[in-house]
C-alpha cells in the first residue's frame, strides 16, 4: 500500500505541467512539454500529413513551429505505441525507437520484397515503390506500416505532402543502434519522462498510454520501484499508482476550474482509454471533456470528412451543476466544433 495523496491535488498539478491551465507563450517551456510526452500524435481525425501537436497547450500555432522542426528533421516521424502514428525530437529516437519497436521475426513475401526494393534501390515514394514491385497500394503500405514498426524503414515526412520518401532505417540514422541498451531500460526513462508530465498514474493507465505489454509495465515498474526512481502512492478516487520519488504533492492544491475538449490521441485520454471506451460503450464518440482536471463528458457524433453536426454533448456531473456549467462547456466544446462547419445540435440530451 502507497502514501495516501489527494485526488485534488493530483488533478490540479497534472493541469499545470501539461500546460493547461497557463499555455505556453514561448516555443521552450511547449517543447519542453512535447518531449516529455512523446510520442506526439497529429490530432485524431486529422488528414494524413497532419503535424504533431499538444492541443491547448501554446498561445501560438503549436502546429506550424511543429512544421518548422519537421522540415529541418528535428522531428522525425515514427510508429511508436502499438503502431500508431507519432513525432519524437530526433536525438531521442535512438530512446523510443527502442522502447516502442515491434521486432519482425521473419518478414513475409510483401515485406521482403519492400525491404529489398528499397535496399537496391534507396529511397521510394509510395507510387515509385508500386511502379517498381507491381504490387498494389493496399499490398505494399501494410506492409511497409509493419516494417516501420520494427524501425527497419523510415518514412520521411517533412511535410504535407502525401507522396514521401521510404528508405532503410540503417541508412538514414546510421548512428542510432537499438541494441545499446535493453528495452526495458529504455522504457524506464520513457515512464520517468512521462510521470514527470502526468504526475501520478497507475500501471494501467501507462499500459494505455504505452500500448506495451502489461507483464512488461509490472516489470519496469517493479525495477523501478525497486531502485528508489518510483513511489507507490494510494489517491482517493484513483487507486494505487506511481509518481516519481523526487516529486512532492501540495496538499492544499485543488484542481481549477477548467473544461477543455480532447481528442483520442492528446496523451491525458490516451491514459484512461480503456475507462472512457467502456464508459461510452455503444456512443460514437469524438472527442472527450476533461472537466476539472477530470474526464466528464464526451461530443457525439458522426465523423465525416466534409461538415457534420455535434449530435449530443454527454455529461457525467450533477444536474445543479450540469446546469449551471452549460455556457462553460458550451464553449469548449465550441473551441473545436462550431459553424459553419459544425453545429451543436444538443446539451445534456435537450435540444439547442
Amino acid at each position: 500500500m502507497g502514501d495516501s495523496v489527494n485526488a485534488q491535488a493530483i488533478r490540479g498539478e497534472r493541469l499545470r505541467r501539461h500546460l493547461l491551465t497557463q499555455p505556453a507563450a514561448d516555443t521552450d517551456a511547449y517543447f519542453a512539454l512535447f518531449r516529455l510526452v512523446q510520442p506526439v500524435a497529429p490530432p485524431a481525425m486529422s488528414y494524413p500529413g497532419s503535424p504533431p501537436e499538444l492541443i491547448h497547450r501554446a498561445t501560438f500555432s503549436a502546429s506550424k513551429e511543429a512544421d518548422k522542426l519537421r522540415a529541418d528533421r528535428s522531428l522525425v516521424k515514427g510508429r511508436f505505441l502499438n503502431g500508431n502514428v507519432g513525432y519524437v525530437f530526433a536525438d531521442d529516437l535512438e530512446l523510443y525507437a527502442t522502447a516502442f519497436r515491434k521486432p519482425v521475426k521473419g518478414l513475409n513475401e510483401v515485406q521482403q520484397v519492400a525491404y529489398d526494393t528499397l535496399a537496391n534501390l534507396g529511397p521510394l515514394t509510395p507510387r515509385q515503390l508500386r511502379e517498381e514491385t507491381g504490387l498494389l497500394n493496399k499490398k505494399i503500405m501494410p506492409a511497409l506500416h509493419r516494417l516501420q514498426t520494427a524501425f527497419l524503414v523510415h518514412e520521411d515526412q517533412p511535410d504535407e505532402d502525401w507522396e514521401r520518401e521510404w528508405r532503410l532505417f540503417e541508412d538514414e540514422w546510421p548512428d542510432v543502434d537499438l541494441t545499446r541498451r535493453a528495452q526495458e531500460e529504455a522504457v524506464a526513462e520513457v515512464v520517468t519522462r512521462y510521470l514527470r508530465a502526468h504526475f501520478f498514474r497507475t500501471s494501467a493507465q501507462i499500459k494505455d498510454w504505452s500500448s506495451l505489454p502489461k507483464r512488461l509495465v509490472a516489470t519496469v515498474m517493479d525495477d523501478m520501484k525497486s531502485s528508489g526512481r518510483v513511489k507507490a502512492v494510494e489517491v482517493e478516487g484513483m487507486g494505487v499508482g506511481w509518481m516519481l520519488s523526487d516529486d512532492e504533492v501540495d496538499p492544499a492544491a485543488v484542481a481549477p476550474r477548467s473544461a477543455f475538449l480532447l481528442h483520442w490521441n492528446d496523451p491525458l485520454v490516451r491514459s484512461q482509454v480503456s475507462e472512457l471506451k467502456r464508459r461510452y460503450a455503444g456512443r460514437e464518440v469524438l472527442q472527450c471533456l476533461l472537466v476539472d482536471g477530470e474526464f466528464r463528458g464526451a461530443a457525439v457524433g458522426h465523423w465525416r470528412i466534409g461538415p457534420y453536426d455535434i449530435d449530443d454533448i454527454l455529461l457525467d456531473l450533477p444536474d445543479d451543476e450540469r446546469d449551471a456549467r452549460r455556457d462553460e462547456i458550451l464553449a469548449a466544446v465550441a473551441t473545436v466544433y462550431h459553424p459553419p462547419r459544425h453545429n451543436i445540435l444538443r446539451y445534456a440530451g435537450e435540444d439547442l
